[in-house]
């Protein structure tokens, strides 16, 4: 009788939409081939077992870890790093595109606080050890508007168990967003979650940009039914 192997199983899909846009220019494929070696966490310490030690990525000290979701074209992470060269960061983004323009930004300053993953986030934050971070960007992130689609949304219960696992009590969690269905859907999720709490206490408090806000190329833009900029600050709590 001959021997019927089982099926492979389809590997789960992790990240949507499109990981390349425009062909590159000969810079941006530079760094990418060259820098991106040396920056990018190495494809085994994602475990996604919570036994990644931030302080092994990092070849020197820091002072505060901060992780930043879906960085887009890193200006907004790039700022950051010259603003507090004390600080570590790890940035995830799945596009190509973003990632070199990122990687070109950078390539001439320190870089020595900066790792990054070219994939989903959530490899990385499944991966991290407990309470080891500071804080978390998550700045304006993919709508996904059809109803079937929330489902991709990056602020979910489940996501959020994991923040809350990796962040330091009283770190913060940082989201924004233009588009109204979209702030409401990341208010309700953060508010109904035990490990977060809502730092603002009036209207201007959400309305307008914190003093220290680094402003991105994206929020000169509007998306489809988008309103204004919303910022959403929560702190998770130092008791669970």
């Amino acid at each position: 009788m001959p021997c019927i192997r089982p099926l492979a199983k389809k590997p789960q899909r992790r990240v949507f939409g499109r990981k390349t846009g425009r062909p590159l220019k000969e810079g941006r494929q530079v760094v990418l081939d060259e820098l991106l070696p040396f920056l990018q966490i190495p494809e085994d310490s994602l475990t996604e077992k919570a036994n990644l030690n931030p302080e092994t990525l990092f070849a020197t000290p820091y002072t505060a870890l901060w992780l930043e979701i879906g960085f887009g074209n890193g200006e907004h992470l790039t700022a950051l790093m010259e603003r507090h060269p004390d600080h570590a960061y790890i940035g995830a983004e799945p596009f190509v595109n973003g990632m070199s323009a990122f990687l070109k930004d950078i390539q001439d300053k320190p870089h020595n606080h900066i790792r990054v993953h070219m994939d989903d986030a959530m490899m990385i934050a499944n991966s991290l050890t407990d309470e080891c971070l500071d804080g978390i960007y998550v700045l304006n992130p993919d709508p996904w508007p059809k109803q079937r689609h929330h489902k991709r949304r990056i602020i979910s219960p489940a996501n959020l168990d994991q923040f809350a696992r990796i962040l330091k009590p009283d770190g913060q969690l940082i989201m924004s967003t233009d588009v109204p269905d979209l702030a409401e859907w990341m208010v309700t999720q953060a508010s109904l979650h035990p490990a977060f709490e809502w730092t603002a206490e009036k209207a201007d408090d959400w309305r307008t940009p914190p003093p220290d806000w680094i402003k991105t190329r994206y929020e000169g833009k509007r998306a489809k039914g988008a309103d204004k900029m919303v910022y959403l600050i929560f702190k998770r709590s130092a008791a669970l």
